[in-house]
C-alpha cells in the first residue's frame, strides 16, 4: 500500500485512517509527508512534574491542564515521515513490556492501513523505554527486521555503558536492563548518529541532550521549519512557562533547562512548527512568546 509509485510524491500520499483507535494527524511538510500516530499514554504520578518548583505556583498550573489528581496521563506521539525513497519512523514506542496504557503504535498503524514492513528506516530520539522498547516483540524480536536503525553514538555510548547503572535512581534500573536488551537486537542493523547529519537530504540531527546524556531532535526541511522535539519540551505549560524548573525524568537537569530555553527561542523566533511526544496529541503546534517566557499554541 505505501509503494513509491513511479509518479513521484503524489502519487503515494500516506492512506486515509481506517478503524484506528487514535486516528492518525497528517500534514505536509515541505516534500515530505508526516503522520503522528499515537502509542497510547503513560499513566505518571502527578508528583513527577516539577516538584521542586513553587507550590501554589506549580498547583494552579496543574490545576489550568486539568491534571490536579495523583496521576496524569502523558500522550505518545510516534512521527512517521514518508520521503520520496523512505518511510522514517522516529522512535518506536513502547511495545509490550512497559505500561498497559501504552504499546499501542502497531495496533494503529495496521488500523490506519499502514503496512510496516513498508518502513525503511527507524531513527530514535534516546533510549527510555517509551521511545526504544518498541523494537522488538515478546520473543525479542526485531518488529521491523528489514529496516535500517539510527541511534545516536552519545546516547548508545550511555546506555551500554556504567555510567547508566550509577547514573540513574535505583528504581529505574529496569530502564538500563530494557535498554541493553532492545540494543543488542539492533546493533548489526544500527548507524551511530551524531549532532548535524543527515537522515536524508532535508532531515537533520539536532544536539538536545540534558533530558538524556545524547538526546537529539529531527529537523526537517520546508516552509518554516519542523522540528520533532521528543522529550525535550514534554509539558504543555510547565515546559513552555516555565522552561527553569527541573523534573525528575531529566538525567541532566541543568542541561535540560539550557536546552529548553535555546529551543524555545528558536522555535518562537522563526515561527516553526514541532511536534512534541508528550505533548497533548498530535503535538503539533507552535511557539510563542508570552509574558516572559513562552506558550505552546498546538494545531487546530
Amino acid at each position: 500500500m505505501l509503494a513509491i509509485a513511479a509518479g513521484g510524491l503524489a502519487a503515494c500520499a500516506l492512506p486515509a485512517p481506517l478503524r484506528a483507535a487514535t486516528a492518525p494527524y497528517r500534514f505536509s511538510q515541505g516534500g515530505f509527508e508526516l503522520m503522528v500516530v499515537s502509542d497510547g499514554h503513560l499513566a505518571l504520578p502527578t508528583s513527577f512534574l516539577a516538584p521542586d518548583a513553587p507550590k501554589a505556583e506549580r498547583e494552579a498550573m496543574l490545576k489550568a491542564a486539568g491534571q490536579s489528581g495523583e496521576q496524569y496521563q502523558s500522550p505518545t506521539n510516534v512521527t512517521l515521515i514518508r520521503t520520496p525513497s523512505d518511510l522514517i519512523l522516529v522512535d518506536m514506542g513502547s511495545g509490550d513490556r512497559f505500561m498497559p496504557t501504552a504499546g499501542k503504535l502497531w495496533d494503529n498503524l495496521q488500523a490506519a492501513g499502514i503496512d510496516k514492513t513498508k518502513i525503511t528506516k527507524v531513527v530514535f530520539t534516546h533510549g527510555h523505554p517509551d521511545h526504544l522498547w518498541g523494537a522488538i516483540d515478546e520473543l525479542d524480536d526485531l518488529m521491523l527486521p528489514n529496516a535500517a536503525y539510527y541511534f545516536p553514538a552519545a546516547e548508545w555510548d550511555f546506555w551500554n555503558g556504567a555510567d547508566a547503572i550509577r547514573g540513574l535512581p535505583a528504581e529505574r534500573a529496569g530502564f538500563v536492563t530494557g535498554a541493553r536488551r532492545n540494543l543488542a537486537r539492533i546493533k548489526d542493523k544500527v548507524s551511530m548518529l551524531k549532532p548535524g547529519d543527515d537522515i536524508v537530504a532535508g532531515i537533520r540531527v539536532l544536539a538536545t541532550a540534558g533530558h538524556t546524556q545524547g538526546h537529539v531532535a529531527l529537523e526537517v526541511a520546508g516552509g518554516e521549519g519542523l522540528i520533532v522535539v521528543g522529550d525535550a519540551l514534554t509539558h504543555p505549560l510547565i515546559a513552555f512557562q516555565h522552561p527553569e524548573w527541573k523534573t525528575p525524568g531529566d538525567h541532566e537537569p541543568e542541561r535540560a533547562i539550557a536546552t529548553r530555553r535555546q529551543l524555545l527561542d528558536r522555535l518562537a523566533a522563526g515561527r516553526s512548527k514541532l511536534i512534541g511526544f508528550h505533548l497533548p496529541y498530535p503535538g503539533v503546534g507552535q511557539v510563542e512568546r508570552k509574558d516572559g517566557g513562552y506558550r505552546f499554541v498546538p494545531v487546530t
